[in-house]
């Protein structure tokens, strides 16, 4: 028997021990949990009634709640059978959690009013029962504070489905895998309290899950030594086996582009991608994504991210949107409906340095241009939505000139999103403000301070989301006098291939992977003509060849030859060889070839 605040007297039960029925039930919760009882193996209600110091209607009560979370099947008898550990089971109530939380914390921050006396007190006890030993004491405070945060949300609906879980119970089931870190989890509440008192509703929020989702961490750590843990890191420590080779091999390089890639996941494996890639025309595709989620099925979205974007660049295409356009229908039709990723897909050529690219709504790429000890920013921004969202979604292409010594930064939102103790995040402004003092760095040094400033933020913080960080920077050396020999093997035989079709500067720029204003420049360093007295050049000799043929007509000649009409075709051939079509086959029938060719117009 004891009194409560109002003076009032209240009942209390007490088990056959003197222990009360909660603090008993808490503690075979754990014993349930830490697997002291074999899968199969077969609990009798009166011999548990007696270790736990209940009486059997409480142990019965019990059994009932166990059972209802997975722990045990009640069996005839008044006997239970223990189950399999389902830790999934245990996160997966620890997620809904954290949102209940999440979402509760800033509606108190308003509702609270800066009162927080009562969330202190029961600190406070948390506090004293840690300093004494006593776990039970303590996570009956954790208990009332969070509830106590959700009552004053004054949102029924978070308290009810927080009983559906079963979340006390839960929380006295972990309490015994806590040791070792209980300190950190009791003083993990004053940020929140705080925030709370100034009416900081977002923080609180944001604190709260990530308090949650620590003490989720946990969950991990309480099953390690169990066989089912073992066989399931067997099988993750194969898939991050299998996840690794689809990344690039670190001994793949761009031609005058050092690069520097980092990819951590939050989980065993994750949904983050990158990708280097050599394609046709001496170009490179680049690409990094971010599937939505985390875990093993952002990384089967991730794998298959990847086999249609490799599958579509390596095929011949002129149009990156097109490319993507197909990539996104890919997506859409082999992912679930709540799955999707942003996307990044450029492609490079060290020749000109040009880079052409599709954003799919991914973080924008930031190129540093350095100016004496700072660097001017330009982002690469989006301009379509992520891809898998519609299976009709359309995306533009847009072109970025890249100058010896630029630095292309690409990231996901691992790196930004990064959180410190007080649930803040690290943030662009923070990362644009050191990106702009590092651009002169070599890839390797300056990922390093990206890296370092990210980790001294967090200080200590549990990882949250997947992380990727891809550094390139443009080198000397690819600028040559002209196109590459492959390059101008590639426009000649297109050339060859389409001599009778209305074969168009673009598609000539095009098959050397450059715009149309480049190529002309790169094509007459290297040949010594324009792409149109070059493709001239060809089709008059072409027709030299034909016009040999005694019984060839001059109106088939000019047609396979790409000429419109048999006249253009007379008055070009005269301009170029000094003779019309007749005169030149009479010419060489007699006395051999005369025609000499001349300047081309």
């Amino acid at each position: 028997m004891s009194l409560n605040d109002r003076g009032s007297e209240v009942v209390v039960r007490v088990g056959n021990k003197g222990q009360l029925p909660g603090l008993s039930r808490a503690r075979l919760a754990r014993e349930l949990f830490s697997g002291r009882f074999r899968p199969g193996q077969c609990l009798q209600l009166d011999e548990i009634a007696v270790e736990f110091g209940m009486d059997n209607e409480s142990a019965w009560k019990a059994f009932g709640e166990f059972q209802a979370l997975g722990m045990i099947t009640v069996a005839g008898n008044f006997s239970a059978i223990v189950n399999s550990p389902d830790p999934k089971g245990m996160r997966d109530a620890y997620n809904v959690r954290a949102a209940l939380e999440e979402i509760a914390g800033r509606a108190a921050a308003t509702a609270l009013g800066g009162n927080v006396v009562a969330l202190q007190e029961e600190l406070g006890g948390m506090r004293a029962a840690f300093h004494d030993g006593n776990l039970d004491a303590c996570i009956e405070h954790d208990i009332n504070f969070h509830r106590s945060i959700l009552r004053a949300s004054q949102n029924d609906f978070l308290l009810r489905v927080w009983d559906s879980l079963a979340l006390d119970l839960r929380m006295r089931a972990l309490i015994g895998n806590l040791t070792e870190h209980m300190r950190e989890v009791v003083e993990s509440h004053q940020p929140i309290v705080d925030a709370l008192q100034k009416g900081r509703g977002k923080q609180a929020g944001l604190l709260l899950r990530n308090h949650v989702e620590t003490f989720s961490e946990y969950i991990k750590k309480s099953v390690s030594d169990s066989g089912l843990y073992k066989a399931l890191q067997t099988d993750l420590e194969g898939a991050k086996d299998v996840q690794r080779a689809f990344f690039p091999p670190s001994t793949l390089s761009i031609p005058c582009l050092s690069c520097e890639a980092f990819y951590q996941p939050a989980h065993d494996v994750g949904g983050d991608y990158y990708d280097f890639l050599p394609l046709q025309g001496e170009r490179w595709a680049i690409a990094i994504g971010d599937v939505s989620g985390k875990g093993i099925g952002a990384a089967l979205i991730m794998a298959s991210l990847q086999g249609s974007l490799r599958a579509q660049a390596l095929h011949p295409h002129s149009d990156l949107s097109t490319l993507i356009a197909d990539v996104n229908q890919l997506v859409y039709g082999s992912s679930p409906i709540h799955y999707f990723a942003s996307l990044f897909y450029a492609e490079y050529q060290p020749a000109t340095r040009m880079l052409r690219y599709v954003n799919a709504g991914h973080n924008p790429p930031i190129v540093l241009r350095p100016h004496d000890v700072r660097c001017e920013i330009f982002h690469l921004n989006p301009s379509g939505m992520p891809v898998g969202i519609s299976s009709d979604a359309q995306f533009k292409t847009a072109t970025f000139q890249l100058h010896i010594g630029d630095v292309l930064v690409a990231y996901t939102d691992g790196i930004t999103e990064v959180q410190d103790r007080h649930g803040e995040l690290w943030g662009q402004a923070r990362f644009e403000q050191l990106l702009s003092s590092c651009g002169c760095g070599l890839p390797k040094e300056i990922m390093e301070r990206i890296l370092d400033e990210v980790s001294g933020f967090a200080d200590g913080q549990p990882q949250r989301d997947d992380m990727t960080l891809v550094v390139m920077k443009v080198e000397e050396g690819c600028d040559g006098v002209g196109l590459t020999p492959a390059s101008v093997r590639r426009v000649t035989e297109l050339v060859h291939a389409k001599i009778e079709d209305d074969l168009t500067l673009n598609e000539m720029a095009e098959s050397a992977g450059l715009s149309a204003g480049y190529f002309s420049q790169m094509f007459r360093k290297s040949t010594g003509e324009t792409p149109h007295q070059f493709l001239l050049r060809h089709r008059i000799e072409r027709a030299k060849e034909m016009l040999r043929d005694a019984d060839s007509r001059v109106l088939d000649v000019a047609v396979a030859c790409g000429f419109k009409t048999q006249q253009h075709f007379a008055r070009v051939f005269r301009r170029v060889c000094g003779a019309s079509p007749t005169q030149y086959r009479r010419e060489f029938l007699h006395r051999g070839p005369t025609c000499a060719l001349g300047d081309l117009l």
